[in-house]
């Protein structure tokens, strides 16, 4: 089958190519609305396909992003992958999910494909260690933005929690509440930012409470391990009364550990998550949650590397842009 071009359609339309250009990109300013209908009603009949490829050579632009998170499953990188999408849609945009496993030589291969495919920019939770590919891009001046981590010695712009004080405020509601032997449970750290700050967060509100840092209390577990891990903690000789959930994956296990053992929350364990997630507030009894506002840090990473791309000015531009976080208080503790 013949393959129908912009020319086909001009030529059906009786109008010039460079009109139906116009209209493709959305250039009315011109044109009257029986111009406009006579296109509209040729691409129809004749089943017109615009050639992206050819369209993005011509601009040097694909008007498409890549957006690679570091687990797919976890309820933060969905919120945040819906916040770009919505404001990629927005300016006429398109995005290209990638599931990277925290694994960096998956990693490395996302980000090869994705510039093959001539994506505009890259919006990465980075796993941290393709550090000379972060900075060869860097060098390049090729438009990427990291969320959720940062990495040393690599100057890209990174949009992520205050970790150290959502941690902080857990522990502290956990400590109000009367909790002195208060434990927390993360995925394993593999210098991964917010578990470490989130660490520090909970170890530096103890010290300030004047409350002894306890080894035994910390664990920092794959996921498959942490019901095993937290069997462990609660049967040690003095176990903890409370447990800090470091992420959204870390307090469903949890929840599951407690429900096979018949443990009552709060009576035999006290719980708070950080990470928000959608079942907390009809689970019973209610969750207590340090919540990041995941939409906002989307929003923020898509809107400055679309400003990057576009090149227009970035107000404020600075290299790590912190977000509040929220304690939402249920009974959980």
């Amino acid at each position: 089958m013949k393959t129908v071009t912009m020319a086909d359609v001009a030529q059906h339309a009786n109008v010039s190519k460079s009109t139906v250009s116009q209209y493709l990109n959305k250039r009315f300013d011109y044109m009257g609305e029986e111009t406009k209908k006579r296109i509209e009603e040729a691409i129809k009949e004749l089943g017109y396909r615009p050639n992206i490829l050819a369209r993005s050579l011509k601009q040097k632009s694909t008007t498409t992003i890549g957006v690679i998170v570091a687990n797919i499953l976890h309820s933060f990188s969905t919120q945040v992958i819906r916040a770009i999408e919505d404001m990629c849609h927005e300016s006429d945009f398109h995005t290209i999910v990638c599931n990277a496993d925290d694994d960096p030589i998956k990693e490395k291969k996302y980000i090869e494909m994705l510039r093959a495919k001539q994506v505009d920019g890259i919006i990465l939770l980075p796993t941290g260690d393709n550090k000379d590919l972060y900075n060869e891009m860097l060098k390049e001046k090729y438009p990427i933005v990291f969320v959720d981590r940062t990495v040393p010695g690599v100057n890209i712009p990174s949009m992520l929690l205050d970790n150290e004080k959502a941690a902080g405020l857990g522990v502290q509601h956990l400590i109000n509440k009367g909790y002195k032997q208060i434990g927390v449970i993360t995925n394993v750290i593999r210098n991964v930012t917010p578990r470490m700050e989130r660490l520090n967060g909970y170890k530096k509100t103890l010290q300030l409470n004047g409350i002894p840092i306890k080894e035994e209390y910390i664990k920092s577990l794959e996921v498959s391990k942490i019901k095993d891990g937290l069997r462990e903690m609660l049967s040690l000789e003095n176990p903890p009364e409370a447990i800090l959930a470091g992420n959204d994956l870390t307090l469903i296990e949890i929840l599951k550990y407690v429900k096979e053992k018949n443990l009552s929350i709060p009576a035999d364990l006290a719980i708070i998550g950080i990470d928000d997630v959608s079942f907390a507030s009809f689970y019973e009894p209610g969750l207590t949650i340090v919540a990041q506002p995941a939409f906002e840090i989307g929003n923020k990473a898509a809107e400055h590397l679309l400003n990057k791309i576009q090149k227009r000015a970035i107000p404020e531009e600075r290299l790590v842009y912190r977000f509040e976080p929220k304690l939402i208080i249920r009974e959980s503790c």
